[in-house]
């Protein structure tokens, strides 16, 4: 017979103070997406974080009951369709509201790598690349709902791409016009010449960064925030490039330079007008990191804002 052991953690603390999130962070789990249409599922080596919030009265919150809720979840999960991975942490911030009786609020993430299949824009060469996508779900304990709670859901991704610079382009058009007029060519054959053929610039790699965050009722089909980043930078990137491949990824950039500043407002619109039927309250977090090929440092480029926000600056630069 096993004696009745004590339990250290529901015990008070000596020193009575709110404690915002207690839990665990680090927990690697193999998570199986299905995808529409029968194709063959995608699964995901997922690296988890969970939360809850713990009152001042109680030295400590059971951390296996965290463990235990997730495990409810992906067992239930293996044996049934799971399309969305903000729904799963859904499920598991529900839990654990459940487990934790004395908690206002549940929180979990999860963060995965992803691979994009790729064919490359002229020998249409198969390849992949990696992408990170993540989820997030906040349970509050709301007494007045009818299932007690409301969950706030956060999907995102973070998308490399490749960068022209505008600036460096116009000094070396510039110098190209000065060249070709001391060669003699006319103006106008000379202005020709050098809309039709981009010139040289430097180029970055840039790492674009979406999240929208809606109430748990509402889906965000995840592809359309990898297609938004990927279509506003100034060219994709592919893990392989044969010659062809690698004049037409390099022509399609320097046709489209694009500062840091351009790829965060270009998502931003973006995301307004895929998203036209989310709420004014959905909060947006766009960000653009371009690594410098001739300097050291990165440029970064954010905003933070209601999607209510973005569609009134919008609306208010059309009417201009």
């Amino acid at each position: 017979m096993t004696p009745d052991l004590p339990d250290v953690q529901a015990c008070s603390p000596d020193i009575k103070i709110n404690l915002t999130r207690v839990g665990v962070t680090n927990v690697k789990k193999l998570v199986e997406v299905a995808r529409a249409g029968g194709k063959r599922p995608v699964v995901l080596i997922s690296d988890f974080h969970m939360f809850v919030d713990l009152p001042s009265d109680i030295k400590g919150a059971n951390m296996s009951r965290n463990l235990e809720a997730m495990y409810e979840v992906l067992d239930k999960a293996v044996n049934s369709t799971v399309y969305d991975v903000e729904d799963l942490c859904s499920e598991v911030a529900k839990r654990l509201l459940d487990r934790h009786p004395y908690a206002s609020t549940a929180e979990v993430g999860m963060k995965s790598e992803y691979m994009l299949l790729r064919r490359t824009p002229v020998m249409k060469i198969s390849c992949q690349e990696p992408a990170i996508i993540f989820a997030e779900a906040i349970a509050y304990r709301t007494p007045e709902r009818e299932n007690g709670m409301r969950i706030k859901k956060i999907i995102g991704a973070e998308i490399a791409g490749m960068t022209a610079c505008p600036c460096a382009q116009e000094l070396m058009r510039e110098r190209a016009a000065e060249e070709l007029a001391k060669r003699g060519v006319a103006k106008e054959d000379t202005e020709s010449f050098l809309d039709s053929i981009p010139l040289a610039t430097h180029n970055q790699r840039g790492r674009g960064i979406i999240s929208i965050e809606v109430e748990d009722d509402f889906r965000i089909p995840l592809d359309r925030i990898i297609e938004i980043i990927e279509r506003s930078m100034s060219a994709k990137t592919y893990e392989i490039l044969k010659r062809p491949d690698e004049a037409r990824v390099v022509e399609t950039a320097h046709q489209k330079p694009m500062f840091v500043e351009d790829c965060v407002r270009e998502m931003a619109k973006r995301v307004v007008e895929t998203f036209a039927y989310l709420p004014d309250d959905s909060v947006i977090k766009i960000k653009q990191i371009n690594e410098e090929s001739i300097h050291q440092h990165n440029a970064v480029a954010e905003r933070v804002a209601s999607i209510g926000d973005l569609r009134k600056e919008l609306n208010e630069s059309n009417n201009e």
